[in-house]
């Protein structure tokens, strides 16, 4: 399996770095050779980046966390709305917006609007306002759709976040190491390491070698939310069996009592009977009439 998945990035280019005046030295252990002025990446090291990236995804999305791909580089926009609708989860590949995850609940709020401009030009109460303000809640109703369309099912902060370029997606980092938040990242031979948890070096420019990248990662996700699925099931509680009630019968033929009188009977003893020392009626108390 790793064998196929190196043949089909080495077919892609992703290996293929940088120029040599280009690179970040810290990306020195990641770089195999230099050929002419251009670096050659690795690709044992970008096979062991996608094998950790994956078991880390796995292990998050199996937990009940989210995953968030980013990639708004022309390169990278296609391979990431795929591979995020691919696996269920969210995407932003416009534009990243600042406080997207620090200022979280502004994002929401802008959302919501999203949904309340919907309304308006579902039941035509936009086509009812003049040709002015109309085209104004359209513009507004397109840039948010546009800038938040991939994240509007996200309710909480994301648990983990990828991301195509680090060096492009420098704000969605810091954000989420603010926050705490793990972050795996595609990095060229001009990214800094230092800036995500898990770094995949590969070629961030070659389509091709993006769409493999993110689709390893996305069948990583599926696998977490199988996890899921079966570990509900196990936890799921069994149905609660409850006593029948129905009457039986008494060992001497009599008739069928129900309660603690009907199991005495069904175990051959009689129930007891009301205590009465003398045998007789109890007599009656003497009246107090006035």
């Amino acid at each position: 399996m790793a064998k196929q998945l190196a043949r089909e990035l080495i077919n892609a280019g992703v290996h293929f770095g940088h120029g040599v005046s280009r690179w970040n030295p810290k990306m020195a252990p990641f770089i195999f050779a230099k050929r002419g002025n251009i670096h050659v990446i690795d690709v044992k090291q970008t096979l062991r980046g996608v094998l950790i990236a994956k078991k880390l995804l796995a292990e998050i999305v199996s937990s009940g966390g989210d995953v968030v791909f980013v990639g708004t580089k022309r390169q990278a926009q296609k391979a990431v709305e795929a591979a995020a609708t691919r696996c269920g989860m969210h995407f932003v590949s416009e534009r990243w917006l600042g406080g997207m995850l620090t200022n979280f609940r502004t994002i929401r709020s802008r959302l919501q609007r999203l949904e309340q401009l919907e309304a308006m030009e579902q039941d035509g109460t936009m086509e009812a306002e003049s040709k002015k303000q109309a085209s104004r809640y359209k513009r507004e109703m397109k840039k948010i759709r546009t800038n938040l369309d991939g994240v509007r099912k996200m309710t909480r902060l994301p648990a983990i976040i990828v991301a195509v370029d680090a060096k492009k997606e420098y704000l969605a980092l810091r954000e989420a190491r603010k926050l705490g938040i793990p972050t795996v990242g595609v990095l060229d031979t001009d990214s800094d390491p230092d800036t995500v948890d898990v770094a995949i070096p590969a070629n961030d420019d070659s389509i091709r070698a993006i769409e493999i990248i993110l689709n390893e990662l996305a069948d990583a996700v599926a696998i977490g939310k199988t996890m899921v699925s079966a570990r509900q099931q196990e936890i799921s509680p069994r149905p609660h069996r409850v006593r029948s009630r129905r009457p039986m019968g008494r060992a001497d033929g009599g008739e069928p009592v129900e309660g603690a009188a009907g199991d005495e009977a069904a175990e051959g003893q009689e129930p007891a009977a009301p205590e009465d020392t003398a045998g007789q009626p109890k007599p009656e108390q003497p009246s107090t009439g006035e």
